[in-house]
């Protein structure tokens, strides 16, 4: 499968180590520039825009499983000695599915603040409330921010979502993420496709101590994918971890990808 995902490449001459790092639901590669800016200077930074994200196309149905298919047809442009995978949320899913559909291409596996399991609806007011923006007749930003407070009462959540909110040369204003196939796929994007395939290598997951997007119930589920799965927990961060504790996000992460490994 060819890929039409929008990325930005961060070469590291030094380095032959390669990490993608991808975001969740309704975000930007830009969501995880503070893992981007840290680890640019160490090792070759992939960042990558989901399908229907960002400056990615947008299709009629996005899948967990064609996301990560694209997924793996850009890397093979940029394919290191080594390859890290990293996802936070809906990005982790990909990340998770990547590693299982062509595990002898992924070295390292990082998932943040989500598990390989279908969850219930967590999104409907969100959805909800981004449709109820008429953007034919906002002029700004806090139009749409206001519009959006009935239905979406925390202010940072928000503001992450306005990140994707832009005009065009003509001034009209659009949603970088395709709204209308991502509610039509929501179903998709919220289940997890089973099968008996397994990673073997060691696989991080990270779980925000505020957050219940990992649960102690999950860990069958987890273990069944990923037998020598490990879990670290960042206390006091929610499920925007790596945007709430940073530095704690960024260095769980480097203690993993520079573990010693075995020849």
């Amino acid at each position: 499968m060819q890929s039409t995902l929008h990325y930005s490449f961060s070469e590291n001459a030094d380095s032959d180590y390669l990490l993608v790092i991808i975001h969740g639901l309704f975000g930007t590669a830009d969501n995880l520039s503070v893992v981007k800016r840290h680890f640019a200077p160490k090792v070759n930074v992939l960042s990558v825009d989901l399908p229907d994200h960002g400056q990615s196309a947008h299709l009629e149905h996005f899948s967990v499983e064609a996301a990560a298919e694209q997924l793996y047809a850009l890397i093979n442009q940029f394919k290191k000695a080594r390859t890290g995978i990293l996802g936070h949320s809906l990005g982790g899913k990909v990340a998770m599915r990547l590693a299982l559909t062509h595990p002898q291409f992924v070295d390292d596996l990082i998932v943040a603040d989500i598990s390989p399991v279908s969850y219930p609806s967590r999104h409907d007011a969100i959805i909800s409330a981004l449709k109820s923006v008429d953007l034919n007749s906002i002029n700004s930003r806090s139009d749409a921010d206001k519009s959006l407070q009935s239905g979406i009462p925390e202010a940072g959540v928000r503001q992450f979502l306005l990140k994707s909110l832009y005009q065009d040369t003509g001034k009209q204003w659009h949603w970088r993420f395709n709204l209308n196939g991502l509610a039509n796929s929501y179903e998709a994007i919220k289940g997890w496709q089973s099968s008996d395939a397994q990673f073997s290598e060691p696989v991080l997951f990270i779980k925000g101590g505020n957050s219940d997007y990992i649960t102690a119930s999950m860990q069958s589920e987890i273990l069944q994918y990923f037998p020598a799965a490990r879990a670290h927990v960042i206390e006091g961060a929610g499920h925007w971890l790596h945007a709430e504790k940073p530095d704690a996000f960024n260095r769980v992460v480097e203690k993993h990808i520079f573990r010693p490994h075995q020849a």
